[in-house]
């Protein structure tokens, strides 16, 4: 596989960036990537975190990419001072930034953005004193944030951010703060190898880890970091599918995510990580990397993109043939079963959602049963696929998990909601943002409530291929209106997830005729062989 996919990939993003861009020399938001807030006015403020979107721009000025239009163009130059200048000029005067409400002061978009604005500047040779300020302004506000929830990505970023800035600076004033967010990162590392991500493992972000972590270790080589990273490597390689694509429904965060640039980094020096990239350019191949063209989340991988195409290292050793058998990450509780021409990933912790490929292809994706119940005027989701603790067993034949659905964390945004955040917000909310964001990631993140049906589900290999048995039983079936298991389906709210990506086509599987025929105490049943 060539790299150019990388380079076509990112490319094929710039121009919607550059439109996400106010780039009017006369405009009072020159420089501004949040076009909600610029062009649309239908926000109050401005992401802190669009400001990343100079990092793609700088790289694209400054990379001979094949069919590059943007190289060397003096205007790309100019916006992208304009966007770190941009970045200062919005920030609070702690050096902190807003993302989704104001006075947030959110961690992961200062520590993006802050990266981003770092190497930008890096990447074009800049000089600009106000720049640099913002720059040792916004390092000293992170140095001393902690956040609610435990995202080992947001810590790694932190520490990445810190170690470049000491660099363009010459300035050791925060290796104490460093040290320490260095050393809870690796204390979140699991004996498994993943990193943790608010209630698990998730492979999208933890590759998002390994490349700040990558970048981090060629900074400061540290043997402790290496055999981290050695053990991280070795995990992902466990994800990529067989036919190339990475993650999905069946991990903590529900993410596709998949950034490559730290896998070319170590491949340096532990060359089985080149292995990872390779499979995943044959996913990439066959436009199966999900789509991350949103205005919020455009930015991540298209510099991560660029920079591995830069990186790419030329010497690589061949694919190995996947050896079968199972691995079975007991602390992550995910389960992956090769045998024969199948591949099986299995989430124990959220129900028994699993992807299965039979050929190399994907033959199912199953995010669980999910019913719609209606209850007085409202109607709620019960689905089940939430993370729990739920009553499994695993045989080499047989799998089963059993337990209860869970109701849908399906909270919008009202005008009401709205103004009480907003009044909030600015009054004493200013001074606590760790606690609200702690009370919104409960409400739209973390925990589960349990549902009044439970299932049971079996998976068996049968005859060369597996046969899913399912079973839902409920006290009354009454007040479900309509009932299925789809093949994307996620509840919890997260940044990086619910992106499109070509297996999401599976159609929906309609129970809903089954369940009208059934009566009080009944139990729904289901067969399948894949």
């Amino acid at each position: 596989m060539t790299k150019d996919l990388f380079a076509q990939d990112a490319l094929a993003q710039i121009p919607k960036i550059l439109t996400l861009l106010d780039r009017n020399p006369h405009s009072p938001t020159y420089g501004c990537f949040d076009r909600n807030f610029w062009q649309y006015k239908i926000i109050d403020f401005p992401s802190g975190m669009a400001q990343e979107f100079v990092w793609p721009l700088a790289l694209v000025y400054n990379t001979p990419l094949p069919d590059n239009p943007f190289y060397q163009q003096p205007a790309i130059r100019d916006w992208v001072e304009a966007g770190i200048l941009y970045a200062a000029s919005s920030a609070h005067p702690d050096g902190s930034c807003d993302d989704y409400f104001p006075f947030e002061r959110a961690g992961g978009a200062a520590a993006f953005s802050l990266l981003a604005c770092i190497e930008s500047y890096s990447e074009l040779g800049l000089n600009n004193i106000r720049a640099l300020k913002f720059f040792e302004k916004r390092a000293d506000w992170l140095a001393h944030h902690h956040e609610s929830g435990r995202l080992t990505n947001h810590q790694a970023l932190i520490v990445l951010c810190l170690d470049l800035l000491s660099n363009l600076l010459q300035t050791n004033k925060w290796d104490r703060a460093r040290v320490q967010r260095l050393e809870k990162v690796l204390s979140w590392q699991n004996p498994e190898g993943w990193f943790v991500e608010y209630e698990g493992c998730d492979p999208g972000y933890h590759t998002l880890t390994i490349s700040c972590l990558a970048r981090i270790h060629q900074l400061r080589p540290d043997p402790r970091l290496k055999e981290a990273l050695i053990k991280a490597v070795e995990l992902a390689d466990q994800f990529v599918h067989p036919d190339g694509s990475y993650g999905g429904e069946y991990t903590s965060r529900n993410t596709y995510n998949f950034f490559p640039h730290g896998f070319e980094v170590v491949g340096e020096w532990f060359p089985k990580a080149l292995e990872i990239n390779d499979r995943f350019l044959v996913g990439l191949a066959k436009s199966l990397a999900p789509c991350y063209a949103d205005d919020h989340i455009i930015g991540h991988h298209t510099w991560n993109y660029i920079i591995t195409w830069r990186d790419f290292v030329k010497d690589r050793p061949k694919l190995t043939p996947r050896s079968t058998g199972r691995v079975w990450l007991k602390e992550a509780q995910i389960l992956i079963d090769r045998r024969h021409n199948t591949e099986l990933y299995l989430a124990l912790n959220k129900g028994g959602v699993f992807k299965l490929f039979r050929d190399n292809q994907l033959v199912a994706s199953d995010t669980h049963f999910s019913l719609q119940v209606k209850d007085g005027s409202k109607i709620k989701n019960a689905v089940g696929h939430l993370v729990d603790s739920y009553q499994v067993q695993v045989g080499e034949n047989e799998i089963t998990i059993q337990g209860e659905l869970g109701w849908a964390k399906q909270k919008q945004m009202t005008t009401l909601n709205l103004l009480i955040l907003r009044i909030v917000m600015f009054t004493f909310g200013r001074f606590f943002p760790n606690l609200i964001r702690k009370l919104l990631q409960t409400v739209l993140i973390t925990g589960k409530k349990n549902a009044p049906f439970r299932f049971h589900r079996r998976l068996s290999w049968q005859d060369g291929q597996w046969h899913v048995s399912d079973e839902l039983q409920a006290k009354s079936w009454q007040g479900v209106i309509d009932a299925g298991i789809g093949g994307d389906q996620t509840s919890i709210y997260v940044v990086m997830s619910r992106t499109f990506q070509i297996g999401q086509l599976q159609p929906w599987l309609d129970l809903t005729d089954e369940v009208k025929k059934l009566s009080s105490g009944d139990l729904l049943k289901l067969e399948r062989n894949l």
